[in-house]
């Protein structure tokens, strides 16, 4: 069996800064696993620009930014292994991994990173009604065949779903030759940012039909036409609101899911409403040593708060492998745990935060809390009790469920709270 001190899960942005992260904090014996043919992940689909303004302080395309990346973790001499499926990992951190050069793979890990990005919704989970002809893509199969591999899904679009992939390939598509005849949201508000809305949907006058969604498909071959119709508060279409658009191909833009089937099957606990693990301050799991960052834990629409997370995830792994922090036994977790635990409640439009909870004395000097709120707030605050006492009230004039909102505690702050249980984080309207 093979022994590292740290495996991380996933060779795309998340999982090059974490590997990065860990080096520079003195760990030598880490392994990337990655499963597609080389590093880098979504990115190296994502040509367009807009990437690394906070991490590199300049615009760059996806391919450049995973190569700032990939050249670090070559300059560092950390190992990787491409086109290598993960099987299996174990509460004790053993991996079971395949590919075609070695065979199957048993690996012993001092620390597990879980780096494994997120996949789409494809259209079995709609319930659309129609046959089932070609032409129906989701949107990031369509980024990867316009952008790698050279080929035009087709020449009429519609889109459902206002996602930042839905949005950039309403441009993309436009600017192959292709027309897009409306981007339709089954929500008031579209679930991308809104510099997105700007320049890939207003700048090309592409309409943007919210409260829409599509409730036939015509064609049995390929697709012919689709029916748009506008839908009430609860979701249900609304009969004589039908619109017809005859168009050859349907791109689905309907969310991003994170890939945790190997955590689950391992033990992590996993949050229902982002379907990511819940961790504690340091990005662990509630399994000891295993620690999760990047679109795994949450879906993030920057990917430069992407390395931000990971590369926390790779200085904690780096801490846990140093000093075991009293993590070697799960019965001396667990007296940690309800001896300083401090549990972060959502409330009052704020749908999930990252992280969960946290104890003081193992933080860092401040603790950036990511959160995303449940619906479009304009003039709102962001308000944070300590128990029952308002400690943060801060003012936002806009806040929408498509981009990250996230707040600042202070280490010193919560240590002048002993007794401190709960910290709640909601949304008031002015």
């Amino acid at each position: 069996m093979e022994a590292y001190d740290v495996v991380i899960i996933g060779g795309g942005p998340a999982g090059l800064a974490a590997a990065v992260a860990a080096k520079e904090h003195g760990i030598q014996k880490i392994l990337i696993l990655e499963r597609d043919r080389e590093l880098g992940g979504i990115l190296n689909q994502c040509i367009h620009n807009g990437f690394g303004l906070h991490t590199f302080k300049e615009e760059l395309t996806g391919p450049e930014y995973a190569l700032r990346y990939i050249k670090k973790v070559q300059e560092l001499d950390i190992e990787y292994r491409l086109n290598t499926m993960v099987a299996d990992i174990s509460p004790e951190r053993v991996i079971t991994a395949l590919n075609r050069e070695d065979g199957l793979l048993e690996i012993k890990a001092e620390a597990v990173i879980l780096a494994m990005g997120c996949r789409e919704r494809s259209r079995g989970a709609l319930n659309i009604p129609g046959y089932r002809p070609a032409g129906i893509f989701s949107a990031g199969t369509a980024q990867r065949l316009v952008n790698m591999e050279g080929y035009l899904p087709g020449r009429k679009v519609v889109i459902l779903g206002s996602g930042d992939i839905g949005l950039i390939m309403a441009r993309r598509m436009t600017l192959e030759g292709a027309k897009v005849k409306a981007v339709a949201e089954l929500m008031p508000y579209s679930g991308g940012l809104r510099r997105n809305i700007v320049q890939c949907l207003e700048d090309y006058g592409i309409p943007l039909k919210l409260s829409h969604t599509v409730v036939d498909i015509k064609g049995r071959e390929r697709v012919e036409g689709v029916t748009l119709a506008k839908v009430d508060e609860r979701g249900k279409p609304i009969p004589g609101t039908e619109e017809e658009y005859a168009c050859d191909t349907l791109l689905l833009s309907v969310g991003l899911i994170p890939e945790n089937e190997i955590s689950g099957k391992m033990g992590v606990e996993l949050n229902p409403v982002t379907s990511g693990p819940v961790v504690n301050e340091s990005l662990e799991t509630n399994i000891p040593g295993v620690f999760a960052c990047g679109n795994v834990l949450h879906v993030h629409d920057l990917v430069d708060f992407v390395s931000q997370e990971a590369a926390a995830a790779g200085r904690f792994a780096a801490d846990f492998i140093r000093n075991k922090k009293s993590f070697q036994e799960n019965q001396e977790r667990e007296e940690i745990r309800d001896s300083h635990e401090i549990r972060i409640i959502s409330d009052g439009g704020v749908r999930y935060t990252i992280p969960s909870f946290i104890r003081p004395e193992y933080m860092e000097e401040s603790l950036t809390i990511r959160f995303r709120v449940g619906r479009v707030y304009r003039d709102c605050y962001v308000c944070v009790y300590f128990d029952e006492k308002l400690v943060i009230r801060k003012k936002r004039l806009y806040a929408a469920p498509g981009e990250m909102e996230e707040l600042i505690l202070k280490k010193a702050q919560l240590m002048e709270y002993p007794a401190l249980k709960q910290i709640t984080i909601k949304i008031q309207e002015a």
